[in-house]
């Protein structure tokens, strides 16, 4: 039975075509606001965005409601953000108002979600109370604040990641506010939904595991892309993108543990725990974007390694690197007292729960980073829908994103063994 329930993972490479189901698969004639979609959302070149993965066997997608929430958009920047999660295709939502501080950008976005109501701010758009939910996919050190402005004027948000920035009074302000306030907040983390972090979080749940003795989760994101050859490479020079393409600059030089939530889903988004301590490693780069004086967060390092103590006692190991060349990958593995996973279930349990991950509604493209895209924009509609918590609440997302902060801390501390702060709602 195990072997039925996951040789998608291995065996079913051969029978699967991918079919266009990335997020550049747009809906031709879809209407929004009595607008028709005139061109696709194609996907940068980024490490994550054109990995559909294979749409292996999936649930039945049943609707929960005829209503159409009423969503604004935040975001199109490099990552294009705002448009690749695919609210403009979901029968249960309706774009209403996009904003992007370029007006270039603000008008592109409108076009490919068929939007024609656009402000020049989140700071207005927010003001417009037609809108009953937010997705703001601004510059990483905005979230927190762009997060709380949406809550302030009564809306639900959802933010990209991480929930917030190297900084740990931003967690509990952040927190305070989203539960003053009674609305849905949710992080759109994708590895929460790529096929193998949701088979280990049903497994999990079933007592499949048992106790995780160990973790590890890995987001490596390569500064360069080689040539792909059949013979080995001995050497690659390890170039420094010449120029930056992040808001002002926020990514040059950035401490990889700031940007943790990729790898440390493969442990909080599989038990729904958290990491108490932490010992974290870093190697200094030679990329001059990483050497002291050189960035803006003083930091010398682009790979840091993390190892911590997680709330059921076992360990977990935690690596982000910018450094590495070729395989940009966000994976993970676990090990239990019960049973193990790594590509596939090894283990003492004979019936494993049902692993299929959510099916999603015609239309609907499932996207990028293995297809978590259309499922993170689905859990959080249909959370506001059936009025539940969604999966990465707001305690997920502070014990995915707060740790990272820590860990980088104790890295400029040569290791330095650290408390990391914990979150109850």
């Amino acid at each position: 039975m195990k072997n039925d329930l996951f040789n998608h993972f291995e065996n079913r490479r051969q029978f699967i075509k991918l079919a266009g189901l990335g997020v550049g698969a747009a809906v031709v004639g879809l209407q929004q606001m009595g607008c028709s979609i005139e061109k696709k959302y194609v996907a940068p070149n980024i490490v994550g965005f054109n990995d559909t993965g294979n749409e292996e066997a999936v649930k039945e997608w049943v609707p929960v409601s005829d209503r159409r929430i009423r969503v604004g958009l935040v975001g199109y920047g490099y990552s294009k953000f705002s448009a690749a999660f695919g609210f403009q295709n979901h029968p249960n939502v309706e774009v209403v108002a996009v904003s992007d501080l370029f007006p270039d950008r603000c008008a592109k976005l409108a076009q490919v979600t068929g939007c024609k109501k656009t402000y020049p701010s989140l700071e207005e758009l927010v003001k417009d109370d037609s809108i009953e939910a937010v997705f703001v996919a601004t510059d990483a050190p905005s979230h927190m604040r762009h997060c709380i402005e949406v809550l302030n004027h009564g809306k639900h948000v959802a933010t990209a990641v991480p929930a917030v920035f190297g900084n740990v009074e931003e967690a509990e302000k952040l927190l305070e506010v989203v539960k003053r306030s009674g609305l849905k907040y949710m992080m759109f983390e994708t590895s929460s939904f790529r096929a193998d972090n949701y088979a280990m979080r049903q497994i999990y749940n079933a007592g499949g595991f048992g106790k995780l003795v160990y973790s590890e989760g890995e987001y490596y994101h390569g500064p360069t892309n080689p040539v792909v050859t059949k013979t080995p490479v001995t050497s690659l020079e390890n170039k420094t993108p010449a120029v930056s393409t992040s808001y002002k600059g926020w990514r040059t030089g950035i401490p990889p543990q700031f940007y943790p939530t990729h790898s440390n889903a493969y442990h909080i988004c599989i038990t729904g725990g958290s990491f108490t301590e932490v010992s974290c490693m870093g190697m200094p780069s030679t990329r001059d974007s990483n050497q002291p004086g050189k960035n803006p967060y003083d930091n010398p390092f682009a790979t840091e390694i993390a190892l911590c103590r997680t709330s059921e006692g076992g360990m977990a190991r935690m690596c982000v690197s910018w450094d590495t060349v070729g395989f940009g990958r966000e994976t993970g593995r676990v090990r239990g007292l019960r049973g193990s996973f790594e590509g596939e279930y090894k283990g003492y349990e004979e019936n494993l729960p049902d692993i299929r991950r959510p099916g999603l509604p015609s239309g609907m493209p499932a996207g990028g980073h293995g297809g978590s895209h259309g499922r993170l924009t689905d859990e959080f509609i249909t959370a506001i829908l059936e009025d539940r918590k969604p999966l990465v609440d707001i305690i997920m997302a502070l014990n995915l994103s707060v740790p990272g902060i820590i860990a980088h801390q104790s890295a400029m501390k040569d290791g330095e063994l650290m408390k990391i702060p914990q979150f109850k709602f």
